[in-house]
């Protein structure tokens, strides 16, 4: 890493100090000399490496491996969905799951590398507002390296991800309100109570742990990526990771200029992206009383959403919304299908895939992935609400009905 870039503004700032937004409140970009990296590292050389996200160590952030906190995140499965695609008419279909990682979600991968740069930089204090995977996460982290988490989640957060948190001593204050109102809590004590703010995109480095997502897709496919991702959107810092990743990767000369269609899939109860992307907008409007059963996805404005909609043009992808029992149809279904129990941002992914192919906007022969953030298993509130209803004897869709004792 040689700097950092303001994303709004383009301004430069000291790599090795400790940042958060540009002063115009553009998120920070790791920028790398990627010229001088390709004469010295191939992509041949990774598989000598960690068999985590650390892998890709040479285009993260820390400059000592002694900073390093990793929990073995990253090197998630890639599984070929043959039954799914065979139903949808998709010929060419996986699934990233990354709910196999350290506390069950993609977030480990953020949190590895912030909470890395924490230890690096002489941080001893983390704040974060979470919808809830990002909390466990965060936890986890900051215990295995010593370090204070002070969380602040929605107080209807699912069990799991509070249990989580408190397991690993974090200290943990739920809050009546949206992970909006959390971020506003967290940002007025920041000064006060001496911790550092890790809010999405509010720190350069979580999404430079995300990135690896996309770097780990074209390792597992052989270097050529696929036509079109699916992407949970909630704060979409995923999503931006991987298309940062794609660019670099080209730079390096690893992948050529052929690019996904990158798809952010939300929900009707908040779909902010959705709207900005069918206006023309350049940035999204607040979601007023934003719900949803896919926690991860009542986000009601990304702080980078003009990120978001910047790579989702630029490929030629779009922004589509799936109805909360949509999402927990398609992701019980998918249980059944191929053994794979993910969470409802996942789930809404397949939901929006039968969507696109359907209305022709995807073919059945391009090869498509659906990422999953997160296990099932962190959702069981939101999946037995669907049980529930077939226990007093609604048709289940999958052709059999449950009779109540």
């Amino acid at each position: 890493m040689t700097f950092l870039e303001c994303s709004l503004c383009s301004r430069k700032f000291e790599a090795g100090k400790i940042h958060n937004l540009c002063e115009c409140g553009g998120p920070l970009l790791a920028r790398y000399d990627l010229v001088k990296l390709r004469s010295t590292w191939n992509r041949e050389q990774i598989a000598q490496g960690p068999n985590s996200m650390w892998r890709y160590g040479p285009v993260l952030p820390p400059t000592r491996q002694t900073s390093i906190i990793s929990l073995g995140e990253g090197v998630t499965p890639l599984v070929r969905t043959r039954r799914l695609g065979q139903r949808v008419g998709a010929h060419q279909l996986w699934l990233k799951d990354e709910g196999l990682n350290p506390t069950g979600s993609f977030k480990a991968r953020g949190l590895s590398c912030a909470v890395s740069m924490a230890v690096e930089l002489g941080i001893r204090k983390l704040a974060i507002p979470s919808a809830g995977n990002a909390a466990s996460a965060m936890a986890a982290y900051a215990a295995a390296a010593g370090i204070e988490a002070h969380i602040f989640m929605p107080r209807d957060v699912p069990q799991a991800n509070f249990v989580e948190c408190k397991a690993y001593g974090a200290h943990v204050t739920l809050v009546d309100g949206l992970i909006s109102d959390c971020a506003k809590i967290v940002a007025a004590g920041a000064q006060r109570e001496g911790w550092f703010d890790v809010t999405t995109l509010k720190e350069p480095y979580r999404l430079e742990g995300k990135k690896t997502m996309g770097y780990e897709l074209a390792e597992q496919m052989g270097w050529q990526l696929p036509d079109a991702i699916f992407y949970p959107t909630g704060g979409g810092v995923g999503l931006i990771g991987m298309w940062k990743a794609f660019g670099e990767m080209e730079e390096l000369g690893w992948i050529g200029p052929k690019r996904p269609k990158m798809i952010a899939v939300q929900v009707e109860g908040c779909q902010p992206v959705v709207r900005a992307f069918e206006q023309g907008a350049a940035r999204s409007e607040f979601w007023a009383n934003a719900h949803t059963v896919a926690s991860g996805l009542r986000v009601p404005k990304p702080l980078a959403d003009f990120l978001i909609l910047k790579a989702v043009r630029e490929s030629g992808g779009t922004a589509i919304a799936v109805g909360d029992s949509e999402l927990i149809d398609a992701g019980v279904r998918l249980a059944a299908e191929e053994g794979l129990f993910i969470a409802p941002e996942g789930a809404a992914c397949v939901s929006a895939l039968e969507k696109l192919l359907h209305n022709g906007f995807l073919k059945r022969d391009e090869k498509i992935v659906i990422y999953n953030t997160g296990s099932g298993l962190k959702y069981l509130e939101a999946y037995a609400t669907r049980f529930a209803r077939l226990a007093s004897g609604e048709q289940d869709k999958l052709g059999g009905l449950i009779t109540p004792r």
